[in-house]
């Protein structure tokens, strides 16, 4: 399953004054009315003190949105993330006629985690180095599967999977449920989530890093540069970018719910090898395309990227996708857009040393990989989620969309942007009359989330629970 696409972020600057705020009624959180703005403190004498604590004790507290300016009968939607969940839910929108302009950080392509990595180097490497493959258990996403299939960019991965142990030994994972996979790697797929419609409008690469609400709109601004004026705005990225521009978007409880999101941090190691490795055998299966490996703290995925994508072709070298477990990750995290030279050396030699134990090979007998590559999945994967398909504040008409909502797979990104996208052009089919009506997981407790430190696959092991019995989240 994926890993959440590493994207740099912008701190967005203060946000305007509770007087500048036109076209809108700006009320304190858990209050009724208007309040005016308060003389800033002032600031003491000394070295000022940053404390995260009080930092997000004061994004609960940044005064509450309220639009009351009419619905528009032609309304635009910004969109902030251009993932799965982003590209379903502009998609949703566009089915019912309203637009949609979708901003995403993505230098080489949209997708967020559905991420492949082509290298040049004079053989032509290709990783998914993100989302690994996927399965369907609702028949929304079943029907966008089978279309991808039609089209030729998606395809059944028949290659065998299961679990590696330590020494080699392996178990298959009967294929129980259909797994599939991008017949040139997961990003093509997320090109054709987007209809072909003048209705959707793609901003790439940009970094929003404020929101500000102004005339009954919201401005959107990238580092001081407006970004346009939108009727509603949606949130389809999370981590510490998403919560720096919801600290003072004026949307507490959309701050809140975000804040209360736990993610892992998970590395990844691309390599690429002359000569196949010594995959152990398996005497009803052969030998394995991908494993989930058990018991090794720094391998907890490995996948021959050559075989699951090129099955037909020779004489390729063998590419492969490692990645570590989160308690790797946690131990071993650092500042992802700046990943100290010395970290990456550890981390390519701790994973390296972990295939070979997870093989049965003897220390430094591995072969030499001829290319590789380190990356660090900061705000990887979701620990915990509210059980709800999407989000939605009509007061400040604002939502949020992301598979962390109900799990951690492509389905429940892509079905939380489609459930976000159909409540926003409810809500704006209704004129906004009843906008309590329209509140949607604002209050919503988190849950844990079980199951691989790569994510979930419906229906693929259904020994093993996805979502553990619910746990109170703390109160924050």
């Amino acid at each position: 399953m994926p890993l959440f696409h590493p994207t740099p972020c912008a701190r967005p600057a203060a946000a305007r004054a509770a007087s500048r705020f036109s076209g809108a009624v700006v009320a304190a959180s858990g209050a009724g009315g208007a309040r005016p703005p308060k003389a800033p403190p002032r600031r003491p004498r000394g070295k000022p003190r940053f404390s995260r604590q009080s930092a997000i004790k004061k994004s609960f507290q940044q005064e509450q949105v309220v639009f009351s300016t009419p619905v528009p009968a032609d309304p635009t939607v910004a969109i902030i993330g251009g993932g799965a969940s982003g590209l379903s839910c502009a998609s949703a929108l566009a089915a019912r006629g309203v637009r949609a302009v979708v901003f995403d950080t993505g230098m080489h392509g949209l997708g967020g985690r559905m991420a492949t990595r082509m290298v040049d180097d004079g053989r032509r490497l290709v990783f998914d180095h993100a989302a690994q493959f996927f399965t369907a258990s609702d028949q929304r996403f079943q029907k966008l599967v089978d279309e991808w299939v039609e089209k030729g960019l998606a395809r059944e991965w028949r290659g065998s999977i299961g679990e590696l142990e330590a020494g080699g030994h392996f178990t298959a994972i009967p294929s129980s449920t259909p797994r599939y996979i991008g017949v040139r790697g997961m990003r093509p797929l997320a090109d054709a989530m987007l209809p072909e419609n003048d209705l959707i409008k793609v901003v790439r690469p940009s970094w929003i890093s404020k929101l500000e609400p102004f005339n009954g709109l919201w401005r959107l601004f990238e580092n001081e540069k407006p970004q346009g004026q939108y009727d509603a705005v949606v949130i389809a990225h999370n981590g510490k970018c998403a919560n720096r521009l919801l600290s003072t978007s004026g949307l507490p409880q959309l701050t809140r719910q975000m804040k209360r999101l736990e993610l892992s941090s998970v590395w990844a190691l691309l390599a690429a090898f002359d000569d196949p490795l010594p995959i152990p055998q398996d005497n009803s299966y052969g030998t394995f395309e991908g494993a989930f490996v058990r018991d090794i703290d720094s391998l907890s995925w490995m996948a021959n990227n050559t075989q699951k994508l090129f099955p037909l072709e020779t004489n390729r070298p063998e590419c492969w996708t490692f990645f570590s477990t989160a308690s790797y990750g946690k131990k071993n995290k650092v500042p992802q857009e700046n990943i100290p030279n010395a970290t990456a050396e550890k981390v390519k030699r701790d994973m390296l040393g972990g295939v070979e134990v997870a093989l049965g090979l003897s220390t430094g007998s591995l072969q030499r990989p001829f290319y590789t590559r380190v990356q660090l999945w900061g705000a990887a994967l979701p620990m915990n989620t509210p059980g709800v398909p999407c989000i939605f504040d009509p007061q400040g008409r604002a939502g949020i969309c992301g598979d962390w909502l109900t799990g951690s797979s492509i389905e429940a990104a892509v079905l939380s942007g489609m459930s976000l996208g159909g409540h926003v052009a409810d809500y704006f089919a209704s004129g906004g009359e009843r906008p309590e009506e329209f509140a949607i997981g604002l209050d919503d407790s988190l849950n844990r989330v079980e199951g691989h430190d790569i994510g979930q696959f419906p229906g693929l092991d259904p020994q093993k629970p996805q979502v553990a019995e619910p746990q109170l989240a703390p109160s924050i």
